[in-house]
């Protein structure tokens, strides 16, 4: 309305539509348009005061007389069908196309955009609120996508990530580079934040990462077990932000930002201690001697000066840095954790327990019952395992080796020895499973009668497991053995059991 009064202004004076044109008001065309309605409502009249802004308004918006109605839009009756797929997210050049399949639409993309962006304006506008925050009361973390340095272990490079902690009140933070974004790293780096600002916030506010919230929810979200722990330890409380609403945690997304633009550009890195150390003296240095764009005062003296005062105190005995995972036992009685292998008592195969892993030792719990714990092991592939752990086969196995088997038939007997021995003087078969059956017949019958069986499949040249149970069940191990030689009537002589002398022979 400031423009309209100066050009009526500028036509009551006597200035002509061009000289107005040319001083940038208003192209000439619509100047025409605007003079013959000034002419219609009699506001050229310098002897008659100009309307106010509202009657200015009104008057413009009515349509001149003679002057011809607006054609009524191609897309009039499409248009309840493209608010919905503007509602739904879909682009003006897909809902043109859609258009142009579907309905036969002969209109131009044009029409599409300037329909778009009406129904845009239409929309009530979003709201936000600022979140504030008193000093010591929160902190907020993120991580980001770092650069890529050379891996101790290979040499090659590696993608890397920002781990950030930034206090809401004055802006201070803490920044450190890691190689993922795993349980353990995400206590660690908190630990040396709390460190970095020598207390702990009252809560920390955080995305829904794995590592923090194993299921994502606003009203009732699960937080991983570990960090649970962790939060209880240092006495902070964990405030996830609702899922896909990262603006609840914008002051560490604008500090992430910061530090890429400001810190990364221009830089080179030897390896990841030389990025950590200039990362740190950036923080110290620029970042927090710069003047905050909201706070307009310098992060690190803000700290220094307050909120550091006002952090709670490290705890004495921190909490150990843990992980907590639910495997399902095997049906070997192990579980895998860091693709390494540890026993359980047999039992437990088929259920699901819970497994904490800290720096050094692994324990197995049934709910609230510690049933193993193990060295931690790191070589991928490595077993633990605990042979009471294994069922009483396994442990037989196991433990019943060659030499025990050898040194248990001597006890029996020289003739359960001299089966064994030749059992395992086998060249083609390995035949301890075998020999441990053959030794566990003492149990079923006795150590004498075994020895006895064994001394009879010795005697007719059949020292099997087969022939010795044979014997034994049948109770021919109790029957008089006739030795060759020692009978003048037996048919058998020294030379073997189908060898017969000459008197026998033509008898």
């Amino acid at each position: 309305m400031f423009t309209i009064r100066q050009i009526l202004v500028r036509m009551r004076q006597g200035d002509t539509d061009r000289n107005i044109a040319r001083a940038g008001l208003m192209g000439r065309k619509k100047l025409g348009l605007l003079r013959r309605q000034a002419a219609q409502w009699n506001w050229l009249d310098s002897q008659q005061p100009l309307p106010g802004d509202a009657e200015l308004a009104a008057a413009l918006q009515r349509r001149p007389e003679g002057q011809p109605t607006q054609c009524i839009s191609s897309l009039k009756e499409h248009e309840q069908r493209i608010a919905e797929w503007v509602a739904q997210g879909i682009q003006g050049t897909t809902i043109h196309a859609a258009l142009v399949r579907q309905y036969g639409f002969r209109g131009s993309y044009s029409a599409v955009k300037r329909l778009i962006r009406r129904i845009r304006a239409s929309e009530p506008p979003q709201v936000t609120s600022r979140l504030t925050f008193a000093p010591g009361e929160a902190a907020q973390v993120d991580f980001g996508a770092g650069p890529l340095l050379a891996d101790p272990r290979t040499g090659e490079l590696r993608k890397s990530w920002f781990f950030v902690m930034t206090l809401c009140w004055s802006r201070h933070q803490y920044a450190e580079l890691v190689w993922d974004q795993k349980v353990m790293t995400w206590l660690a780096c908190h630990r040396r934040a709390f460190h970095w600002f020598g207390g702990v916030p009252e809560r920390v506010i955080i995305d829904n990462a794995k590592c923090a919230i194993t299921k994502a929810c606003i009203n009732d979200p699960e937080v991983q077990r570990a960090y649970g722990e962790y939060a209880e330890g240092y006495g902070f409380r964990i405030d996830p932000c609702p899922p896909h609403d990262p603006q609840k945690k914008g002051i560490v997304e604008s500090g992430v930002k910061y530090l890429k633009r400001s810190f990364l550009p221009l830089r080179d890195f030897l390896h990841r201690d030389d990025a950590q150390r200039q990362l740190q003296e950036w923080v110290l240095g620029e970042a927090g001697n710069r003047i905050h764009g909201t706070t307009r005062q310098a992060p690190l003296k803000r700290f220094t000066e307050v909120e550091k005062a006002l952090l709670q105190p490290l705890p004495e005995n921190p909490p150990e840095i843990s992980e907590w995972t639910r495997p399902k036992v095997h049906r070997d009685g192990h579980i895998q954790y860091g693709r390494c292998y540890y026993s359980v008592p047999f039992r437990w195969v088929g259920q699901q327990l819970w497994l904490r892993a800290t720096a050094s030792t692994i324990r197995i719990y049934a709910e609230q019952e510690l049933v193993a714990t193990h060295p931690r092991l790191f070589q991928p592939g490595s077993f633990a395992t605990v042979k009471d752990h294994l069922p009483p086969e396994a442990q037989a196995w196991q433990t019943r080796d060659v030499q025990w088997c050898l040194q248990m038939a001597e006890g029996i007997g020289p003739h359960c020895h001299a089966v064994v021995h030749q059992l395992f003087a086998d060249r083609q078969l390995v035949h301890l499973r075998s020999v441990q059956n053959l030794l566990g017949l003492r149990e079923r019958y006795s150590p004498q009668r075994l020895e006895a069986a064994c001394e009879r499949a010795l005697h007719f040249g059949n020292a099997r497991y087969k022939t010795v149970a044979e014997i034994l069940k049948k109770g021919a191990d109790q029957t008089p053995l006739s030795i060759p030689g020692t009978d003048p009537d037996s048919t058998y002589t020294r030379g073997g059991r189908f060898l017969r002398d000459s008197k026998t022979l033509f008898h």
